[in-house]
């Protein structure tokens, strides 16, 4: 099943009376369950794309859909729905409510969805306990590490239960110790609840996890490099 679907796609950004043309007719499908790296340089237009994919943008000419949904053609509103419901974000910054604890931060999307406490209690646990973080629950984030800060990020995306996940350089703050650490989370959660990542990254480090690889150069797809790992090397990618 199709979970994002892009139809020649082109952004344009415009300051003064400068153009900057990010993306230029990017086409491509992504299919549930795919763990998906974004690569390129500077400037070739990845978090660009994760943004259209995220409904946190609106592509100047062609079509996104999310779930078999055009949602480039939704109003701000009912972005915002789509969001809450069916995609999860992991920010290079992390992005936590610094005066919340960790199980505070993860309990936030549950409650702007309506899930009582018992229910929200239940996940919450389960997700702390899939992040290794159970005896932090009641930490701050300036309690925590970096590496500590990204898991409870992961857990508070996954906690409505998204058919996607966006990622825009997940371990670019974090040490190489604690980058490892974070990608092996996220396979592991991608392979055990059929999540579907996509993520941008320029580190060969995180790259080598993904089961495919989509380069962009200058807001195109770069067909040659288009790549899937074999079954064999998915299994050896971590050990």
């Amino acid at each position: 099943m199709e979970v994002t679907k892009i139809e020649n796609v082109t952004r344009i950004f415009k300051i003064g009376q400068v153009e900057t043309q990010a993306l230029r007719g990017v086409s491509l499908s992504i299919q549930s369950g795919e763990f998906t790296a974004l690569v390129g340089p500077s400037g070739s237009g990845k978090t660009t794309l994760l943004q259209l994919i995220g409904c946190l943008d609106q592509p100047t000419s062609g079509s996104v859909f999310i779930n078999g949904k055009e949602v480039s053609k939704l109003n701000r509103n009912q972005r915002a729905d789509m969001r809450r419901g069916t995609i999860g974000f992991i920010f290079q910054f992390f992005a936590l409510i610094p005066t919340l604890s960790a199980y505070e931060n993860i309990e936030m999307p549950l409650l702007l969805n309506g899930h009582s406490a018992s229910e929200r209690r239940a996940r919450i646990t389960d997700l702390l306990a899939a992040v290794d973080l159970s005896d932090r629950a009641n930490h701050r984030p300036d309690q925590l590490s970096g590496g500590q800060q990204q898991r409870v990020a992961i857990a508070r995306a996954l906690a409505p239960r998204p058919t996607l996940i966006l990622a825009d350089e997940p371990t670019a703050n974090l040490d190489t110790a604690n980058g490892k650490q974070v990608m092996e989370i996220m396979t592991r959660l991608n392979q055990e609840t059929g999540v579907t990542f996509i993520f941008a990254t320029h580190d060969p480090r995180v790259i080598q996890y993904a089961r495919r690889v989509i380069t962009l150069r200058d807001g195109l797809i770069d067909a040659n490099n288009v790549q899937h790992m074999p079954e064999d090397e998915k299994m050896a990618v971590g050990a």
